[in-house]
Formats: structure tokens, C-alpha cells, sequence
């Protein structure tokens, strides 16, 4: 695991560049989770681009060519798992600590994943290239970037091939689904942002300081970073 000292080796621009990329895909990621349901049927590779969640993948089928759903969700999912691997590589250690002291125990979860990675790293890329934890864990304990970039490139496109054949197969019941919610859709995209509002606010005011201290000062060991690299609602798709 990289040490506290290895830092320093690492450049502050980058650094930087990966807590800003972070937010910034999170936030698009949240706009394009909660708009789907309006504009999935007519703007399905904008809401593709913003964000390439699973259900976002699915019930973009009917609407859209094989060739930019391939090109969109590979890259958007690839962009999202690069920069969590890198948080989990160089923000891994201070994160996991930071939550160690606030609960006494690191949670299950965490402990599973860790052993997961460390026993079968490349095949938990390979099946879950989505999961923001699988990414994390995968740079936090190590693995190479020259083989997980190929790993979860090859999860992405088993992952792309499913949900497609899986749109395909369903495809009467996503425009009827669609049909359905399409006189109140507006309500559940406004519900979805109150819920992401109230969500993001709580994790905010405890993160937030922190990581605006790291952006600013990239190379202090005060301190952890806060929640960044072990909320499962990072840049992630």
C-alpha cells in the first residue's frame, strides 16, 4: 500500500486534478442519474455522457444505435473507474483510517473487499467494473494501473453486452415503462434531486472541508482526507 511518504513523489496538479475530476464526475453523474427518467427517451446519449449507470445503460436500448452507446458508456464508465482507482491509490490509506478511528472497526464490507482484491483483484475487475468500491480497492491495494486499465476494460465491454442483449430482450416493457411515468416523470426527476440534495448536503459538511484542504495544500500529511475515496457515491458512472 502507498505510504504517506510516496506522496510527495506524486504531482501536486495531479493530485489536484484527481480530487476536482472526482467532484466533477460525481456531480454529472448525479445530474444524469436523476434526469434520466425524462430524457432517456429522447437525449439518451446526453443522459449516457452524464451518467452510464446500469439502469441508464438498460433503458437507453430502444432509443439509441449500438455504435455511440458503445463508444459513450465505454468511455464515460472507463473515466469514472480511472479516477477512483487513483483516489483509492493515492488517498486509500488516509481514507480507510479516517473512517477506522470515526467507527472503531472497519465495516465488513471494506475487510471483504480488501481480501477480495488482494485473492482474486483481477476477477473482481473483471465482473464488477462499475462498483466504485471494486476501483478503489483495486488502487489502495496495489495493482498496477498497466493491469487494471486492460482488466476493467474488459469488464466494461462484458458489462456493455449484457445490458444491451438485456435492452433488447425488454425492449416492449422500457417504452412502456416509459410511456407510463411519462405524465408525472417531472415529478420523479424532482423527487430524485431532493433526495440527492439532502444526501449530498449531509456527506458535505463532513468531507468537504477536508478535501478543500488537500486541493489546496496537496502536499501536507495533516490529516485525513475525509470521505472521498470510500463513499460509494464517488465519480462512479
Amino acid at each position: 500500500m502507498l505510504q504517506m511518504s510516496d506522496l510527495a513523489h506524486i504531482s501536486p496538479w495531479a493530485r489536484r486534478g484527481i480530487l476536482v475530476s472526482s467532484g466533477l464526475l460525481f456531480a454529472l453523474g448525479t445530474f444524469g442519474s436523476n434526469i434520466g427518467p425524462a430524457w432517456i427517451d429522447e437525449r439518451p446519449a446526453v443522459v449516457l455522457a452524464l451518467s452510464s449507470r446500469n439502469r441508464n445503460l438498460f433503458a437507453s436500448v430502444p432509443f439509441i444505435d449500438a455504435v455511440p452507446y458503445s463508444v459513450i458508456g465505454f468511455s464515460r464508465i472507463l473515466a469514472a473507474a480511472i479516477v477512483l482507482f487513483y483516489l483509492g491509490r493515492w488517498y486509500g490509506h488516509r481514507a480507510i483510517t479516517w473512517t477506522e478511528t470515526r467507527v472503531g472497526e472497519l465495516p465488513p464490507i471494506y475487510r471483504w473487499f480488501q481480501t477480495g482484491i488482494d485473492r482474486a483483484g483481477w476477477l473482481l475487475v473483471i465482473l464488477m467494473p462499475g462498483s466504485n468500491l471494486v476501483c478503489i480497492m483495486a488502487g489502495y491495494r496495489r495493482m498496477t494501473p498497466r493491469l487494471f486499465v486492460p482488466l476493467v476494460s474488459i469488464g466494461i465491454v462484458l458489462k456493455l453486452v449484457v445490458l444491451w442483449a438485456g435492452g433488447r430482450v425488454f425492449e416492449d416493457q422500457i417504452r412502456s415503462f416509459l410511456e407510463w411515468i411519462e405524465d408525472y416523470q417531472w415529478w420523479v426527476v424532482a423527487g430524485l434531486f431532493v433526495l440527492s440534495f439532502l444526501q449530498s448536503g449531509r456527506q458535505a459538511r463532513r468531507s468537504v472541508p477536508d478535501v478543500i484542504h488537500e486541493i489546496e495544500h496537496p502536499s501536507s500529511d495533516e490529516g485525513p482526507v475525509g470521505e472521498v475515496s470510500t463513499n460509494s457515491q464517488s465519480p462512479e458512472n
